[in-house]
């Protein structure tokens, strides 16, 4: 199969994936219990009121009806007004999102930088002690639970000894150099967070991958010829141990995005997508939560798609296994 043929195979599939995955969360939404007027207006609006508002926004028609309607909207790239905030729902992500970029960046390069070395030390050490503590320190950070360790990193390091601000993403009236400073300091509980529930799948990955390859043929005769075990394990063995490395730093995005960032975000009221989804559930809020979804979706498409394609050109055995 040719590098074009893999590509627009993968390209269909991520098309397919998209539709089915917009389908799913119109239908789910609707689905909700309660009443979406009240996001629109107050407990106490008569029932004329409630019958006009939902004919305004649509919602008193049959959900075929709805979904075409929806779907002809989205091709036209206009995405609905919140029900909450009353501004379009394209201006309210495009505020929320580099917030939420920032922080799944910043997370996953420091989950990569300290991932991979610490694979490649466990791996040339396989066995030993340095090996077992390894391992058991990233078993241990894939069991915990985000939430769990982002309210914990919290308490002590926000309440307790107060040396990080226990919620949102900077200070008000901060300016210049400052306000970049303040951004850090927000952004360093939620990241170290994501960093410790996802860094033991690095770990564990280039470790299993590594100790794989140091087996092989070409590495026991790069040896043999003489060349030091220091540039065979990082040049050559370590070349092939990421290719697995690729697919997953692609998951881990996905992870980050529609797992761990809406928890953590939650926790330290992180003014970035994941918050916004929660608030846009608490007040049934369709327009926002379908185009929140919508862009986590698409993201996640992307990403995948872009993994399988690099994935293919570093490893010509995969596009040999699709066709």
């Amino acid at each position: 199969m040719s590098l074009f043929s893999f590509v627009l195979r993968r390209v269909g599939r991520g098309v397919l994936t998209l539709w089915f995955a917009v389908t799913v969360t119109f239908l789910m939404l609707r689905l909700l219990p309660g009443d979406p007027a009240l996001a629109i207006a107050s407990t106490n609006m008569t029932p004329e009121i409630r019958a006009r508002l939902l004919s305004q926004y649509g919602l008193d028609q049959s959900l075929p009806v709805q979904y075409v309607k929806y779907l002809g909207r989205l091709l036209e790239g206009n995405l609905g007004i919140s029900f909450s905030q009353n501004i379009s729902v394209t201006d309210s992500l495009l505020e929320m999102l580099p917030w939420t970029v920032l922080l799944v960046g910043v997370s996953l390069l420091l989950t990569i930088m300290l991932g991979i070395p610490l694979g490649v030390v466990a791996a040339s050490r396989a066995g030993g002690a340095v090996d077992r503590i390894v391992q058991v320190v990233a078993v241990t950070g894939q069991s915990l639970f985000v939430p769990s360790v982002g309210i914990l990193l919290l308490y002590v390091f926000g309440l307790r000894l107060g040396w990080f601000p226990i919620g949102g993403a900077y200070t008000d009236g901060t300016y210049g150099g400052g306000w970049y400073l303040s951004v850090l300091t927000h952004l360093a509980l939620p990241a170290v967070s994501l960093v410790l529930v996802q860094l033991g799948a690095y770990v564990l990955t280039v470790r299993s991958t590594l100790i794989e390859a140091l087996g092989e043929d070409y590495v026991v005769l790069a040896r043999a010829n003489g060349l030091p075990y220091r540039r065979v394990l990082w040049k050559h063995a370590l070349r092939n141990a990421l290719l697995p490395t690729t697919t997953l730093i692609g998951l881990q995005i996905c992870l980050y995005l529609v797992g761990g960032v809406i928890l953590i975000e939650t926790v330290y009221a992180y003014p970035g997508i994941g918050r916004g989804i929660y608030d846009a559930v608490v007040r049934l809020d369709f327009p926002l939560l379908q185009g929140a979804f919508l862009l986590l979706a698409a993201v996640v498409v992307v990403v995948n798609m872009i993994t399988d394609i690099v994935y293919g050109v570093l490893d010509p055995r995969v596009k040999a296994g699709s066709s």
